[in-house]
């Protein structure tokens, strides 16, 4: 091979892998899941009478980063960062309120919802905790939060929220 024609070849190789490179972290399908939630919402209870509470959920951090902004109807504060790990290819949340409760879930995307499941360990007890996040036709989005205190073999509905856009 001649030697030009090497040096193009590298040339051409460094270039193509230096735009590979240069592509965004975070771009992938699986990133995107939870779009869904994105945006500025009232949150009520089914009949849309009762207001629990107002949450405005951003994409940050290039697009790697789902992060929710809690305020209870009572005026206590909360917030959530949610992210896709391709390693593990399950989601991450990560919940701190300012009444100093933490929790971590983890799941995936099962059909259009998105459940996150994890444990909170308090005073000696163990509570298992499911959040599913479902997007309903008419744009709103349906959370439900189950919490089990016998290791799963009964949950409770302990949050039935419903998303309306501002």
């Amino acid at each position: 091979m001649r030697p030009r024609l090497v040096l193009s070849t590298l040339l051409v190789l460094a270039g193509s892998a230096a735009a590979q490179q240069k592509q965004p972290p975070c771009t992938a399908a699986q990133h995107r899941q939870f779009d869904f939630w994105l945006g500025d919402w009232t949150v009520t209870d089914s009949a849309g009478t009762t207001a629990l509470g107002t949450n405005s959920i951003t994409r940050e951090e290039g697009g790697c980063l789902v992060h929710e902004h809690w305020t209870d109807a009572d005026g206590s504060t909360g917030q959530s960062f949610n992210f896709y790990d391709p390693t593990s290819d399950r989601w991450t949340q990560v919940w701190v309120s300012s009444n100093g409760n933490v929790l971590r879930l983890e799941g995936r995307l099962e059909g259009s919802s998105m459940r996150l499941e994890g444990d909170q360990h308090r005073s000696g007890a163990t509570v298992n905790n499911r959040l599913v996040w479902t997007p309903q036709q008419d744009g709103r989005v349906r959370q439900r939060w189950y919490a089990s205190k016998d290791g799963g073999k009964k949950w409770e509905l302990v949050f039935d929220g419903w998303y309306r856009r501002k």
